[in-house]
């Protein structure tokens, strides 16, 4: 909002000598015979800085101006302040809708990635849903790498699974491997005797094992055997 001070070029504080000064350098710079070829835009400039100069050196005038020109500005900020809230409070929920529909948009890509589309489907099927061109192209190629990571972890987790579980059936046959025959006959007589006998059997095979391994360890901390 320009001032009558403005126009003058001096502050509102200015003293009236200060005025008068400012109103002289103006008036030269904007006099119509001063702008030759553009004697309309100068006289209507030069008409300004006279009406401004006329207030603001009279102190009555310039008194009033100034507490009118305090109120006005008061009532401008405020109406400007609530423009500024209407404005922020259009874009929260302009930004609330954008993430709403992505969510909707990245939600509709994983439902059809999980039945097996591959990214392309994907990308027509956001296209199909009127979302823009861009977007679409982010979401398609997230959800599908995202897709495929899913994957690759699910064959690895099986890979696993089944590794573990040929792992355990080869244990499982070399231990019926180690049993006698003598063990194999009481199995076929007596299965309770025949679970002491091998427990009977295979302990001091396991205290062996473990005073190895304790062997082991007792040299590899100190470089002694006990």
């Amino acid at each position: 909002m320009a001032t009558l001070y403005a126009k003058l070029g001096v502050s509102q504080d200015a003293t009236l000598e200060e005025i008068k000064r400012a109103y002289r350098k103006a008036a030269m710079k904007w006099h119509p015979d001063r702008n030759v070829g553009h004697e309309d835009a100068a006289r209507a400039t030069f008409q300004e800085i006279k009406d401004a100069y006329a207030l603001l050196s009279d102190e009555n005038q310039r008194k009033v101006y100034d507490s009118v020109y305090e109120q006005e500005m008061r009532r401008w900020e405020a109406l400007h302040k609530r423009q500024q809230e209407k404005e922020a409070e259009r874009a929260r929920k302009a930004q609330a809708a954008a993430q709403a529909e992505y969510a909707q948009m990245v939600g509709v890509a994983m439902r059809f990635a999980d039945e097996g589309h591959n990214r392309d489907v994907l990308f027509g099927v956001l296209l199909g849903r009127n979302c823009n061109a861009d977007v679409a192209q982010r979401i398609a190629d997230s959800v599908w790498a995202l897709q495929k990571s899913r994957r690759a972890e699910h064959d690895e987790q099986s890979a696993n699974t089944d590794q573990f579980a040929d792992a355990d059936q080869t244990s499982n046959a070399a231990d019926a491997t180690d049993i006698s025959p003598e063990l194999a006959e009481q199995a076929a007589r007596s299965p309770s005797q025949a679970q002491a006998a091998t427990t009977k059997h295979s302990k001091p095979s396991h205290e062996a094992r473990a005073g190895n391994l304790f062997d082991s360890l007792w040299q590899g901390f100190f470089g002694v055997r006990s």
